[in-house]
């Protein structure tokens, strides 16, 4: 696969890339990330190979990743309109200012109005909300995001890293409404975080969301370069804030270490590839902070892990879902077709039924 072999981001009509461009490391700003210059070339690199997926949000860097991709695409015209554009809202970045962040509708407004002036353009492609806001009516955010889109300022709505139920409320009562629904979903996913498979990617499928995954090297953990003998890297301030992989971690990464030796790629690459084959992925998040780690990112869409492979990877990785989550997939065959086998999948028989043939 390529990055121009587009596909829909879930029941949308936009087509992306299979890779999207993460730029919240476009910047300096705040101690890590990268200067202008590698930004472009990181920027160049992904467009030279047919992508045409970029997110940023409002926040990201104080405002800085905005403005270098507003100021890149502004010196190349024509560009802008060939790409899909995606920020987010939900950050404040005026201190002491109640209004300048969250989902109110002069808070969406406000951001939006700046954020399209660092873009340096008129429009956004997709525009996520980039958190749950528990004190403003969720009617407040949709019927504000929809009448932007009847405005022409964005084209499609995005969440991202908003709980299961208050998305399926947002998204239920936009339909109910006639306003613009809720098209993708934006949450971590990995190898090493995969509790999203208990509720957010189920209500995803069902109600034909996209999923673009954001760290599927968790941070880094499943990049290749963390060992049981040397768990916190030195080479970015980052890897250090936030500690070393725990013994449980490193489960997975030696099994994906072993996978990727075994087929001759990196665990970087392997781990990208897991992620882009999930049930219900559309699109997985990239977050470069060089050109080197881009190409090295890019050798995912080059993998096909076998059944074996995944297997191994599904089953060391393995996570502890909220109930009834594991009631429900232990049970719920078992009780609902009492031993018949259907789809092709056989169930157990309730052991009462078999210990007794009365029913009364």
């Amino acid at each position: 696969m390529a990055l121009d072999s587009y596909v829909s981001l879930g029941r949308s009509g936009l087509k992306v890339s299979p890779f999207c461009l993460g730029a919240m490391n476009f910047g300096e700003d705040g101690g890590f990330g990268c200067g202008v210059e590698e930004s472009e070339k990181i920027l160049q690199g992904y467009l030279d190979r047919g992508g045409n997926f970029v997110d940023t949000a409002n926040f990201y860097t104080n405002g800085h990743s905005e403005a270098i991709l507003g100021d890149f695409l502004a010196a190349r015209p024509g560009l802008r309109d060939r790409l899909v554009l995606a920020t987010k809202f939900f950050g404040n970045l005026h201190l002491g200012d109640p209004n300048g962040g969250g989902a109110g509708r002069k808070a969406i407004i406000g951001q939006l109005e700046d954020s399209l002036r660092r873009l340096r353009t008129d429009h956004v492609d997709l525009y996520w909300l980039h958190n749950h806001d528990w004190s403003t009516p969720v009617e407040e955010t949709l019927r504000t995001l929809d009448d932007l889109v009847t405005a022409g300022k964005i084209r499609y709505v995005g969440f991202s890293d908003t709980p299961a139920w208050f998305t399926a409320k947002a998204h239920t009562t936009a339909l109910l409404r006639g306003w613009t629904p809720v098209i993708a979903l934006q949450m971590e996913y990995s190898l090493l975080e995969r509790t999203i498979e208990g509720e957010l990617i189920p209500l995803a499928e069902d109600a034909g969301m996209g999923v673009l995954p954001w760290s599927p090297l968790k941070s880094g953990f499943l990049s290749g370069k963390y060992t049981r003998d040397r768990r916190t890297p030195a080479d970015t301030r980052r890897s250090a804030v936030l500690g070393g992989p725990t013994d449980d971690q490193f489960e997975v990464i030696d099994a994906l270490a072993a996978v990727a030796e075994e087929i001759g790629a990196t665990s970087a690459a392997v781990a990208l590839a897991w992620v882009r084959a999930r049930p219900g992925v559309s699109s997985t998040l990239i977050g470069p902070r060089t050109l080197d780690h881009l190409e090295a990112n890019l050798a995912g869409l080059d993998l096909r892990l076998t059944p074996e492979q995944t297997a191994v990877l599904d089953e060391v990785s393995a996570p502890a879902l909220n109930f009834p989550y594991a009631l429900n997939h232990q049970v719920g065959a078992m009780l609902k077709y009492a031993g018949a086998t259907v789809d092709g999948r056989t169930s157990q028989v309730y052991p009462p039924l078999l210990a007794d043939a009365a029913r009364y």
